[in-house]
């Protein structure tokens, strides 16, 4: 019998509810250690999902803030360890499921069997790995499915049907959608394209269906949630840390994780 993940669970709860579930993003050490902590704790209050990014200094996809904040986790001293910690401190207060975010050469240098290991033993559901591409990812996929860790891709609207099928199939927990061309950070309206995007997605796989890159705001994330299973904010979250440097910054950005929150509980209001 197969065990259904954590990742499963809360997007079968949502959708119970008839919501999508809010998925935040930070990476993990930013600004430092313990603000980064503190952050997450409260982000955990509001969020269903949380997508803990493992700092990487050649964040490909990833705009000027994702950059920033990698920078300066990076110089703040963060280890790979403390993706780990960060992941076993949000397990022992949160029942959102907690997703590690990253690109492939920190986790090819690490051992993909230990970094699945170690993934799950601290409480972990799944990993995105954007630049993983499914052709060389039997090494990943069979580490985390030995340790009941669901693998999330990302995909591109740009593909064929053949591609997206293939891509799914080898995918688990859910499929990610990006919601903007480009780079991660984007303040711009959504890809007028999406909601056809994510429809064409269904008639592919029953895994549901994640929208993010590119949202930033409640308006944003309750339009989206109109489609979509699960609605994903990253950059927003770094914006609103630095434009309130200390303390005032992580109640910054509690205070967005809330608004979002209430935008998909709420979002016939939010998206007026």
């Amino acid at each position: 019998m197969i065990r259904t993940s954590r990742l499963e669970e809360v997007l079968g709860a949502t959708r119970a509810q008839s919501r999508a579930a809010l998925a935040v993003y930070l990476p993990a050490g930013y600004p430092t250690l313990d603000q980064s902590l503190d952050i997450f704790r409260l982000l955990a209050t509001s969020a269903d999902v949380i997508e803990v990014g493992l700092p990487f200094s050649d964040p490909m996809m990833d705009g000027p803030s994702i950059q920033h904040a990698n920078a300066q986790a990076l110089q703040a001293g963060f280890r790979i360890e403390d993706v780990f910690t960060t992941i076993r401190e949000l397990a022992a207060v949160s029942t959102a499921a907690l997703l590690v975010m990253t690109y492939w050469q920190p986790v090819h240098r690490y051992g993909p069997e230990r970094f699945a290991r170690r993934l799950a033993a601290a409480g972990g559901a799944a990993a995105i790995i954007p630049d993983l591409p499914v052709e060389e990812a039997t090494d990943w996929l069979r580490a985390a499915r030995g340790h009941g860790l669901n693998t999330v891709f990302v995909v591109a609207p740009n593909v064929t049907d053949q591609r997206l099928a293939r891509v799914c199939a080898a995918g688990s927990g859910m499929i990610y959608a990006p919601a903007t061309a480009g780079v991660t950070g984007t303040q711009g309206p959504l890809h007028p394209g999406l909601h056809t995007f994510v429809d064409r997605l269904r008639g592919i796989t029953p895994l549901p269906i994640g929208v993010g890159i590119g949202v930033s705001t409640p308006e944003q994330a309750a339009i989206a949630s109109s489609f979509a299973d699960a609605v994903i904010v990253g950059s927003a979250f770094i914006r609103a840390i630095e434009a309130k440097p200390g303390p005032a910054g992580t109640i910054e950005a509690a205070t967005l994780a809330r608004n979002l929150a209430h935008g998909l509980r709420n979002p016939l209001q939010s998206a007026a």
